[in-house]
């Protein structure tokens, strides 16, 4: 079984993020960039099916993304999957969520795949929606929001996330799966394992080498875009509410001022 997780470079949410004022697109090179945390559960759900198919399955990480992605290949590789796909062109800056699913599936489709996992969505544009547009364009079945998932020969079974409990959704493979972060708990990398990954196999996809055309991806392609964006201001002082025996109703008035109640 081959098995592709894909994912994401994002920005450190421990820091400042912001805008480029050039293109209004998303600074990546002001913060430090780290793996999506909703993609090492999706990693350590692909790990997970590897090592319940006896060690069968393979395992390749998929990421689109500038030079310095490479990092969060490597985590990937020190987790324990078997090889990587980077595919990075200046082509693809600014992509929106509608054409990197379009540049995303053409390199799926040069790899091949059985099962392509995700997370359920990025700590960075938080869309939710790239693998449902995936499983459109591949043509496959999709199964979304999972909390529990098992293969078995070619049919897949998981538990989906829902506001009353969870569904039970079964499809045959081929399928792309996202993860939710109840799935279960991402290993942390060993020395053996980070040293490992030093070794293992990136292979390097540029637009052309897939297919992708030019004017459907990046600023060009993209369907979305930011119109204009103000900085924050400064948070003020905040409203000092004394309890001189009707601090309740001062605290009620001043929270229907701010349309809380």
């Amino acid at each position: 079984m081959n098995i592709v997780v894909c994912v994401k470079q994002v920005p450190d949410t421990a820091t400042e993020r912001k805008l480029r004022s050039d293109d209004k697109t998303l600074d990546r090179d002001a913060v430090d960039g780290v793996i999506n945390e909703l993609d090492e559960y999706a990693v350590e759900e692909a790990l997970k099916l590897k090592e319940a198919h006896g060690g069968e399955a393979t395992v390749t990480v998929l990421t689109m993304g500038p030079a310095k992605a490479t990092e969060t290949i490597r985590k990937a590789l020190a987790m324990g999957a078997d090889k990587a796909v980077h595919l990075t062109d200046d082509a693809l800056h600014g992509s929106d969520a509608l054409s990197t699913s379009y540049a995303m599936a053409q390199a799926l489709g040069r790899i091949g795949f059985d099962l392509v996992v995700l997370g359920s969505e990025s700590t960075d544009a938080r869309t939710g929606v790239l693998a449902a547009m995936l499983a459109e364009r591949l043509g496959v079945a999709q199964l979304t929001q999972a909390k529990k998932v098992e293969v078995s020969g070619t049919s897949i079974a998981v538990e989906r996330v829902t506001e009353y409990g969870y569904d039970k959704v079964e499809a045959t493979l081929p399928a792309v799966v996202s993860v939710v972060e109840k799935i279960n708990e991402p290993r942390y990398p060993s020395f053996k394992g980070i040293m490992a990954a030093k070794k293992k196999p990136v292979e390097t996809l540029s637009v052309a080498d897939v297919g992708i055309a030019a004017d459907q991806v990046g600023l060009a392609g993209a369907w979305s875009e930011v119109a204009e964006f103000a900085v924050a201001p400064p948070r003020g002082a905040g409203t000092i509410v004394k309890d001189d025996g009707d601090g309740g109703t001062k605290t009620a008035d001043f929270l229907v001022t701010k349309k809380f109640i």
